[in-house]
């Protein structure tokens, strides 16, 4: 008799699909990032169906401080070190750091930010206003808001209008002396671009905690060049399901959503099936 299912698997999208029915009105997803069940087919318009949205921005945003900290103190090269030597590092006050995808993520992260004094630029589908950032500007006007910058970090969904976002024209813009920090999804790179502009000097680093391809191949460029930092995909940290270090927040948003659900209200984390996430 159930008219809701909170389906706890992060995949399997076609045994969900086997068990949905007609009566089914809300099915709750405990993953933030949907594009794979997107293009899965089995998120329809014939119910609301909800993701994990905001449940996981702490600790992805974490990681993404820790990435943009040891780009400023330059620890990859210290780490592949086998002599003494000083590399010019530097502190983040005063330091532009602008993020694609000011979702609950990006937010975060520019409180932590902010905290240390760095200064926000934000990135959104639309450009409207963002807390705590100094400008906003829309996707559309993205090479705007590269100039000054010194990190670029991506918390962005993967849609149709994100994949590939950072291509050659994005990082030329950034220059020698600015670093590429990507905790989101690494389609949203051109990683033969990337690569070509780390070679070359083009670009002063690469942290990524996501990539593409992904797994990243052994013997893969990005793993030899010096100013890169790479970590396998766990900004969210769990051991094998991803709410295993969040899971009194994704308890306390399902339990919220069971509430508004009863009691006919909008549900937190909507999926947006034309914005694609």
């Amino acid at each position: 008799r159930a008219e809701a299912i909170v389906w706890t698997s992060p995949g399997e999208p076609e045994r969900l699909a086997a068990l949905l029915e007609p009566r089914h009105r809300w099915v709750a997803l405990v993953i933030a990032g949907v594009e794979r069940w997107l293009a899965s087919g089995v998120v329809d318009d014939t119910r609301t169906w909800t993701c994990a949205r905001g449940v996981y921005a702490d600790g992805v945003a974490e990681h993404a401080l820790a990435l943009v900290l040891a780009a400023a103190r330059r620890l990859p090269e210290h780490a592949r070190g086998r002599a003494w030597r000083r590399l010019e590092s530097e502190r983040l006050p005063g330091a532009t750091v602008t993020i694609i995808g000011a979702g609950a993520i990006g937010r975060r992260l520019g409180e932590l930010l902010a905290l240390l004094g760095a200064r926000l630029v934000a990135v959104t589908r639309r450009g409207e206003p963002v807390p705590g950032f100094e400008r906003t500007y829309p996707s559309s006007a993205l090479m705007d808001a590269l100039p000054g910058t010194r990190y670029l970090v991506l918390t962005a969904a993967l849609t149709a209008e994100t994949r590939g976002i950072v291509g050659a024209d994005v990082l030329d813009a950034l220059g020698p002396d600015a670093v590429l920090v990507n905790v989101a999804r690494g389609e949203l790179v051109d990683t033969g671009a990337l690569v070509e502009r780390l070679r070359d000097g083009r670009l002063r680093g690469a942290f990524l905690d996501v990539t593409d391809p992904e797994p990243l191949p052994e013997g893969h460029p990005l793993w030899r060049l010096p100013g890169v930092l790479v970590t396998p995909h766990l900004a969210n940290p769990n051991a094998g399901n991803p709410w295993d270090s969040h899971l009194p927040e994704l308890l306390d948003h399902l339990a919220a959503n069971v509430r508004a659900f009863a009691e006919g209200r909008p549900l937190a984390g909507a999926i947006d099936l034309r914005a694609g996430y």
